[in-house]
C-alpha cells in the first residue's frame, strides 16, 4: 500500500553555484560514491533525497550521510539506506522505496514513492468498508 509520495525539482545551475560556494556540502550530502559524479548527476540525487524525504513525511530520524542513490546494473536508481536511517524507515513500517530521476538541462527532478504493507487490522478494517459500501476486497487487498 502507498504510503507516501514526494517529488522534488533542482535548478542545476543554482545547485552548482552552491557547491561552488560551500564545497563541504559534497561531504555533508553524499557518499564518496556519489561525490565522483557530474553536478546534474549529483542534483538529481539531492532531489531524490528531497524527495524521500517527502514521501516519508519529514526528516526526523533521517541523516544525509545514512542516504545514498545507487544505480543497478541496467542503470535504475535505487536508494541505498544505512545506519539509524535504515531502522527509522524499517520502523515506519516502509517496505519498498521506489524512485526515478532525471535531468535535462536546466533541471533535474526525482519521484519517490514509498510502500508499506498493509496491517492485518487495516486489511479487516478496509474488507468491512467494503462489504458495507458494495465493493468487494481483492485477495490482494485491493478493491476491484
Amino acid at each position: 500500500m502507498i504510503v507516501g509520495i514526494g517529488v522534488d525539482l533542482v535548478d542545476i545551475g543554482r545547485f552548482e553555484r552552491t557547491i561552488e560556494r560551500t564545497p563541504r556540502l559534497l561531504d555533508r550530502l553524499f557518499s564518496a560514491a556519489e561525490r565522483t559524479r557530474a553536478p546534474r548527476s549529483l542534483a538529481a540525487r539531492y532531489a531524490a533525497k528531497e524527495a524521500l524525504i517527502k514521501a516519508l513525511g519529514g526528516s526526523d530520524g533521517l541523516h544525509w550521510s545514512e542516504v545514498e542513490v545507487a544505480s543497478e546494473a541496467s542503470g535504475r536508481p535505487h536508494f541505498v539506506l544505512s545506519g539509524s536511517t535504515a531502522a527509522v524507515v524499517a520502523d515506519r513500517g516502509i517496505t519498498a522505496l521506489h524512485l526515478s530521476m532525471s535531468h535535462d538541462g536546466l533541471y533535474a527532478t526525482a519521484y519517490v514513492v514509498a510502500e508499506a504493507r498493509e496491517s492485518p487490522e487495516d486489511l479487516a478494517t478496509r474488507r468491512s468498508v467494503a462489504r458495507t459500501s458494495g465493493f468487494s476486497p481483492s485477495e490482494e487487498g485491493g478493491m476491484l
